[in-house]
């Protein structure tokens, strides 16, 4: 059911308010969307899972428990994945592949590759 024009008066009463008491809020949560939300935790799964993997490959011949525990940590970024790419939905994920398609793989991780640069830069 639509809403009436004063229903929609005093809508738009309140966003103007909100945006005019507290613009850095409203800023921060016009930006952050859930699809960004679960996109940037299946961008540190995925991190997580290679890292996971490589304590797997590096220390199954000398300790299978470090081995171990890193399987598990494997198992446990798949399961973050999966569940992120469930909230995101087909359309939140058409949307981030897209956008990789459309920026190429390296800036995917966005700007964390210049702030590595910029941090760890000899003077």
């Amino acid at each position: 059911m639509p809403l009436s024009e004063e229903e929609q008066r005093i809508l738009h009463e309140i966003e103007r308010n909100f945006y005019e008491r507290d613009p850095d809020f409203a800023r921060g949560v016009s930006q952050h969307t859930l699809y960004r939300h679960a996109g940037r935790n299946c961008k540190w799964a995925a991190v997580g899972f290679l890292a996971a993997l490589v304590i797997l490959v590096v220390f199954f011949t000398t300790s299978l428990v470090v081995a171990g525990l890193g399987f598990l940590l494997m198992l446990g970024s798949a399961l973050v994945f999966e569940r992120n790419v469930r909230k995101m939905g087909k359309a939140g994920w058409e949307s981030a592949t897209q956008s990789v398609r459309d920026r190429g793989f390296p800036d995917a991780f966005g700007d964390a590759r210049n702030r590595f640069k910029k941090r760890f830069r000899r003077e």
